[in-house]
């Protein structure tokens, strides 16, 4: 193996995300790693009520879809895989992982599953004290909704995996850079306490972890910022050298663009001081972050630092927050503003002579003010506008007679209302705490296609 450089590829950046890029990255990326990081603040919890519902249940659905997807080009190429896919059940993702290895005939699979970031027995026990981020409360007032709680492992936990001959290395909650970094610190043997080679692993991280992002997605705007060949939008990957700076690219043949504009919207995105990126394994500096294009979608990336990580581990919350009950109309043609306008305003008085008044509730009329609100309304009127009522309300029952209030106005309502839609849905919140890492233990498990 080259010691002197690394390639790392974004296999997807959130768990819907499409699989096709990520195969050309294993085919054509010449990687040494590709890393799936697909999981977001609310995922694993809804994972969590899943597992509580089926044991075997809990992992990244698209899991078995993407090894598929992968594996052969993967083990024809020597690329190991690490991703966060095993959500709230890592080792049932693992053995999920062995059998979609066996369907294809590839028995020499090994995986190492990474586990120890669910702490919801630990808090339960003893952290009930503990303040909530942002709000005035402790994690006792959510005791009786709790549903889960996950601590943001860093690349730490993942080493021991990482050392051992597993091609496929699975985690639950881990914090999204540390996907990235850890694959780095083994490589190159970067110490625990070496800040500024860590800062600069999280810096590579942060901009691959959010994948088509860096090269083209959620960037184009026809006109501004033109984006060439998006329905073969290609995955990112980074080439990094052994003092932590890198270049960002992508597979010639792929879709989209890599520049300096979209390498730093990437490198803004979610970042609140960028002096102090509060990360479990360092604090990193990104405020002396420069780009650089080299050539075409090639941005090369230096700067980047870190300062000594916290004694503390943020820890995701998961908890039940009540029910939304939603109802939709269409209503198309002369007078379709007005006629919607109505139907909002009788639902939302038969709500509240239901005793309804005081739910948090929208009523939007889609196409004209379901985002900015009524003060947007200027303009010709509309030729067709879609009504949404929606009601966060304690109960299922709640919710369900709120759709019904919608649904109802096909014989209840103006003229012409129709592809009506309902919807109720259980409220999974997430809220966050922060623990002693002294207090979080991992472990890793080796499976192998004999079940050990």
């Amino acid at each position: 193996m080259d010691k002197t450089s690394i390639r790392i590829g974004a296999g997807a950046g959130y768990s819907g995300d499409r699989i096709a890029p990520a195969v050309e990255l294993a085919e054509k990326g010449q990687l040494d790693y590709l890393v799936f990081e697909c999981l977001a603040e609310r995922t694993i919890a809804l994972a969590q009520l899943e597992r509580s519902q089926d044991p075997n249940a809990g992992f990244d659905p698209l899991l078995q879809a993407r090894m598929r997807a992968v594996l052969p080009a993967c083990i024809q190429h020597g690329v190991r895989i690490v991703s966060n896919m095993g959500a709230a059940n890592p080792l049932q993702a693992g053995h999920a992982v062995l059998a979609v290895a066996r369907e294809l005939g590839l028995p020499q699979v090994k995986v190492a599953v990474v586990m120890g970031d669910d702490v919801l027995a630990t808090l339960t026990q003893t952290g009930l004290s503990l303040p909530v981020l942002e709000s005035t409360t402790t994690l006792e007032d959510l005791q009786a909704q709790l549903i889960s709680a996950n601590a943001y492992l860093g690349a730490e936990a993942l080493l021991p995996a990482l050392q051992s001959d597993a091609q496929v290395i699975i985690t639950g909650r881990v914090a999204d850079p540390a996907l990235f970094l850890a694959p780095l610190m083994h490589h190159f043997g970067w110490a625990a306490d070496d800040w500024t080679r860590l800062g600069k692993g999280v810096l590579v991280g942060h901009l691959l972890e959010c994948s088509a992002q860096i090269t083209g997605g959620y960037f184009a705007d026809p006109g501004y910022k033109d984006v060439p060949n998006m329905a073969r939008l290609g995955f990112p990957l980074a080439e990094v050298s052994a003092s932590g700076d890198a270049v960002i690219t992508k597979v010639a043949s792929s879709g989209g663009c890599v520049t300096v504009a979209t390498c730093t919207e990437q490198l803004l995105y979610e970042i609140e001081n960028p002096a102090r990126y509060l990360q479990p394994d360092v604090v990193a500096d990104f405020s002396q972050v420069q780009l650089t294009q080299l050539g075409p979608d090639r941005v090369q990336v230096c700067g980047g630092g870190g300062h000594p990580r916290t004694d503390t581990l943020k820890v995701t919350v998961g908890y039940r927050d009540g029910f939304i009950g939603e109802g939709q109309m269409s209503y198309a043609g002369p007078g379709a503003q007005a006629r919607g306008q109505l139907a909002l305003d009788l639902v939302r008085q038969r709500l509240a002579d239901a005793g309804y008044g005081e739910f948090e509730g929208r009523y939007d009329l889609i196409g004209l003010n379901a985002i900015f609100g009524p003060s947007t309304q200027s303009g010709p009127e509309p030729a067709e506008v879609r009504a949404r009522v929606a009601l966060r309300v304690p109960t299922l029952q709640q919710a369900q007679h709120v759709a019904h209030e919608m649904e109802a106005l096909y014989l209840n309502g103006p003229a012409g209302g129709g592809g009506a839609t309902r919807s109720v849905r259980e409220v999974i919140a997430a809220a966050a705490v922060l623990m002693q890492r002294s207090t979080v233990h991992t472990s890793t498990t080796l499976l192998n296609s004999e079940g050990s």
